[in-house]
């Protein structure tokens, strides 16, 4: 559904280090600084970027947004979860654990960025 994400961050390589981290569990390789000091790690699925706000103001996270992750397995979710706080992430929310809605049963982790932006990884369970 999305071609990419951009993240607004006030310390580019203090928000590399935490994106390298998790996103090293995940299997996608470590982020590239470009010409302008933004940082993009791209793959086939799409992108995600770094960048301090193009209007020269300090990078705040959205109240209400939550970016979510696909992750293969909960074990998988632990470890992002466990990556993120060892490098400058903060949990929120609940614990790393079973959530259900519906039908729907999910292993969800959540993190806050070095901005303060809210992530989610998220595992669908098999019912």
């Amino acid at each position: 559904m999305f071609s990419h994400i951009v993240i607004g961050a006030n310390d580019i390589e203090v928000s590399k280090k935490f994106y390298d981290a998790i996103l090293a569990v995940l299997g996608y390789p470590e982020g590239t600084i470009d010409a302008r000091g933004r940082c993009f790690y791209i793959s086939p699925q799409g992108m995600l970027g770094l960048t301090t706000p193009i209007n020269g103001e300090e990078a705040t996270h959205g109240n209400g947004m939550t970016i979510g992750f696909r992750i293969k397995s909960p074990e998988l979710v632990d470890a992002w979860h466990a990556a993120g706080l060892a490098n400058g992430g903060v949990s929120c929310e609940d614990p790393p654990g079973i959530r259900e809605s519906g039908a729907r049963k999910l292993y969800l982790a959540y993190l806050r960025d070095p901005a303060g932006n809210k992530l989610c990884g998220t595992h669908v369970m098999s019912s």
